[in-house]
Parts: structure tokens; sequence; C-alpha cells
């Protein structure tokens, strides 16, 4: 499990300033036709100068979460400005629990953070999980080492540098390495280097690039398993993998009611793998997150705007946020 990382094609001109215009009143209108006209514009006026705080761990599919809930509820719900904090675990969720935050999207339960739960979870709102997919954690080596369980790294621990390549110190998964997996398997040859999950990341691309043996925390989802030819060690004892995980959004109490909008459309949000990687990706090659979730809206669109693909896939989230708006 994780903390990640993030990255403008800049057209100019009054053309291009107005067709972005237009299109986005296209979105408004569109909204309007579909959930009434009066109560729409009601609902964006009422949005204007509101403000919303995302906690953000910083691993890549919460940076995607939390950028792409940015770029929406600022262009497409009428939001004044949401703000992405970078925090650690323990602070995300003692922060949506006491209100200084409104959401952390990045909860892995029931086994990653079920400390931080058992902690705070009678203080918070939790929504639906918001992934289709397998998410999980384990050991992490590229194809190449002759390594192939968790079991056999004593064996190795020369090759290794006597080094596993750790992410957040904080994150649930370090503790699980560092409490279970490495007495669990005799580990003493090896020490936990904790860092982030871009250098983490860092170090795996390079090491991969040389051919050189790594064995890094990784968990899924990550985008590093679409670009790299690595896989998980096995555990045969079953300390760190084969435990499946359902990752969630948490909110603070209150905000269904003073922020329906914004509740409804991060209660909305689903991917399944494909569509998060290729979001992922999106930010890793673009110069800002904000950037990234841009082109990712935009991807296969001769226009941009809502004519992208993925655009038409966020829409049902749009119009959930809109019609809790109107109901309020």
């Amino acid at each position: 499990m994780p903390d990640k990382n993030n990255k403008t094609s800049t057209t100019t001109g009054p053309t291009a300033m107005d067709r972005r215009h237009f299109l986005k009143l296209g979105g408004y209108l569109s909204g309007a036709v579909l959930l009434g006209s009066t109560g729409i514009s009601r609902s964006l006026a009422a949005t204007r100068g509101k403000t919303l705080t995302i906690g953000n761990v910083g691993w890549n599919e919460d940076v995607a979460l939390a950028y792409l809930s940015k770029v929406i509820l600022e262009n497409d719900l009428g939001y004044q400005k949401v703000t992405v904090a970078k925090r650690g675990v323990d602070d995300l969720f003692k922060g949506v629990a006491n209100g200084t935050l409104d959401a952390f999207q990045d909860v892995w339960l029931p086994r990653t953070h079920r400390m931080y739960w058992d902690q705070y979870g009678d203080k918070v709102v939790r929504l639906n999980p918001w992934y289709e997919g397998t998410a999980n954690l384990g050991l992490a080596v590229p194809d190449y080492v002759a390594a192939q369980s968790i079991a056999d790294l004593p064996a190795y621990s020369k090759q290794f540098g006597g080094k596993i390549i750790g992410i957040e110190p904080g994150a649930g998964e370090m503790k699980i390495v560092e409490n279970k997996v490495m007495p669990g398997y005799d580990l003493s040859g090896y020490k936990l280097i904790p860092s982030t999950t871009p250098k983490m990341l860092n170090a795996l691309a390079d090491a991969v690039r040389h051919e050189q043996p790594i064995v890094v925390t990784l968990y899924k989802p990550n985008w590093a398993f679409s670009v790299y030819r690595i896989r998980y060690l096995d555990d045969p004892k079953g300390l760190i993998s084969g435990h499946n995980e359902h990752l969630y959004s948490i909110v603070r109490q209150g905000l269904k009611q003073d922020k329906p909008d914004a509740y409804a459309f991060l209660n909305a949000i689903r991917f399944t793998p494909d569509q998060l990687g290729q979001l992922e990706l999106a930010i890793n090659a673009a110069n800002t997150p904000e950037q990234g979730v841009e082109n990712w809206l935009n991807a296969d669109s001769p226009f941009g705007g809502q004519n992208g693909i993925n655009h038409q896939l966020v829409q049902p989230w749009i119009d959930a946020a809109k019609l809790a708006a109107q109901k309020a």
C-alpha cells in the first residue's frame, strides 16, 4: 500500500478561450435540461464561493482521485477553490475526524488501515468503495531476479544489498512488513528503508533500467505493474499478500448536510483498474496533476471538454452532485 507522486499544453487566443467557455456552458445547459434548469441555476449559484479541503497521502491512486476531484469540483460544479493537502496517514484520519479536512479518498480496509479505523472510524463517514478491482499488498521484485518467495530472501541478502526499499514510514504496509513479514520470515539480514512512494518508484525504475536486483514494498492498484515487468514474491505464510482490500473515501461528519453536492460527487466515484491506471499514467506524464487530469478527461476528443471519452465516464458523478444540490 502506499505515498505517491505527481506532474500544459496551453492554447492561447480568443478562439480557444471561447470554445472552452462554450463547452463549459454546454455542460451546465445539458445538466439543466436533465435536472431542471431553474433548480440547477440556483444550485450552481449556491456553490459559488464554496471551498473544500481534500487530504492526500501522496500515493498514486490518491493523487489521481484528489486532483480529479479538485478539477471536477472547480470546473464543473462551481467550487471556488479545492485544496489538496498532503499529510501522513494518521494526520489524514485525524483531520477528517476533527473536521479540519473534508475528505480523504484512499482508505484501505479491512487490514492495512485497521489501526487507524479502530481509532477514528466512529468519528468519520465512510463512503461506498470506489475501486472495482482487487487491491492488495506485497513485496515486489523485477521478473529477472532469482528469488521467487519471501522465504527465499535470506539466501539473497547480498544480491539485494540487505535492503527492502519502502514507502512512507506511517503507511500501513510498512508496519505490516516491519512487524509481521520481517520477523515471520527471519529477515534479520535486511533493513527496511523508509522513503516516499515517488522515491521508491524511482529506485525501482533505476534498478530495472540497469537490471539490478531490488525488492520494494508495493501495492495494487499501481501503474508500475503496467509499465515494468515486476511481480510479487510468493508469501507462503500469508503475512502480507493474499488479503484483498476495499478502497474507500472517508468524509467529515456533516459534509452531506452542508455540502451535499460534494458529498454526492465523492460517493459516486467508481474506477476500474484500467481506468485508474490510465489516469495515473496521464498525471505522471504531465507537468502538474491538474494538467494530467485535464489531459485524461479530454482523451480521444477532437475538441476536448465534454467530448472526451473520460469526461463521459465522470458525467454521471457530476449529475449526481447536481441532483443533490438541487434537492438540498
